[in-house]
């Protein structure tokens, strides 16, 4: 089942989200012969980049918490992996940048090779080293207007901005992000700052004691902003975050999106996650006599 996300065609449902298996070629061209219809490598910024020490990642009962720290291959040694995926695939290829300045959004989306990658994702959650409190572009809809804009016009590719959930005025980020030239809208991303405790030494686990939420435990809040999201803007929306069965993904496209995305999923369900997702949303369609189209939405409608 093809679906058209803007004008980019996918073969197929289900996008990977930045961040899981995103780093070699083969790692995300097991996703994609394993169902997905898009792979969304790890963010890259323009050269390469030390995140946080370890520990980074800890598992608890409904979740994940992380603090990879933005970590990066950089933007050279990850176009030489996306190509595998490229060459070896259908899959939508989709590449996550981030930056620390708005004209290094700009440079770095300039980089990506238009013949490689088939979309940008434009991942606004990390700090802005030129404001003096640090805070992240996400928070703010003129600056993550800015980021858009000079995007858009530093690359031939559709952009896509990826939004934090973690500021009231998400919506009002998102118009403006469209405003701007956004071509779509990849919601959302890790949820926090979380933290968890060694009960034993009763220091935080991760090396920087706090870090974004992912998972089951944040499904609830991702649905009711890609709900928020379908109501204020026209541009279409990947929703993820927390996604891990059928029904989860059928609720985020009823809740307005026009493709489902998994990450932390996949540590749960392994990689044919999405085949079996997509399976059974065809499934259920069939039972419900129902275009995918139809169910774009539908909570809005009923």
């Amino acid at each position: 089942m093809s679906i058209k996300f803007g004008n980019t065609v996918f073969l197929r449902n289900g996008v990977l989200a930045s961040g899981i298996l995103g780093v070699t070629g083969y790692s995300m061209l097991k996703v994609a012969e394993d169902g997905a219809g898009g792979v969304t490598c790890k963010s890259i910024s323009k050269i390469e980049r030390k995140g946080h020490p370890t520990p980074v990642v800890q598992v608890f009962n409904s979740g994940v918490i992380n603090a990879v720290g933005l970590s990066s291959t950089g933007v050279e040694r990850t176009t030489s992996e996306l190509k595998i995926l490229k060459d070896k695939s259908d899959a939508v290829v989709i590449a996550s940048i981030f930056a620390g300045t708005v004209e290094e959004f700009g440079e770095t989306a300039s980089m990506i090779d238009e013949n490689i990658c088939d979309m940008i994702e434009v991942n606004i959650s990390c700090p802005n080293v030129a404001d003096e409190f640090g805070l992240p572009f996400a928070s703010d809809p003129k600056i993550s207007g800015e980021i858009t804009r000079v995007a858009k016009n530093s690359t031939k590719l559709p952009v896509i901005i990826k939004l934090s959930p973690n500021y009231p005025n998400i919506c009002e980020v998102a118009k403006s992000c469209e405003a701007n030239g956004a071509d779509g809208i990849t919601a959302i991303n890790t949820l926090g700052p979380g933290m968890l405790i060694d009960v034993h030494t009763y220091k935080p686990k991760l090396s920087n004691k706090k870090g974004g939420v992912s998972g089951p435990a944040i499904f609830p809040v991702a649905l009711r902003i890609v709900y928020d999201l379908y109501k204020a803007i026209k541009i279409p929306i990947i929703g993820m975050g927390g996604v891990t069965e059928a029904e989860d993904a059928i609720q985020m496209i009823a809740a307005g999106a026009t493709l489902y995305g998994v990450g932390t999923g996949i540590l749960y369900k392994g990689t044919s996650i999405f085949k079996n997702i997509n399976a059974a949303l065809d499934n259920y369609l069939a039972e419900k006599k129902m275009k995918y189209e139809e169910l774009i939405g539908i909570a809005h409608r009923i």
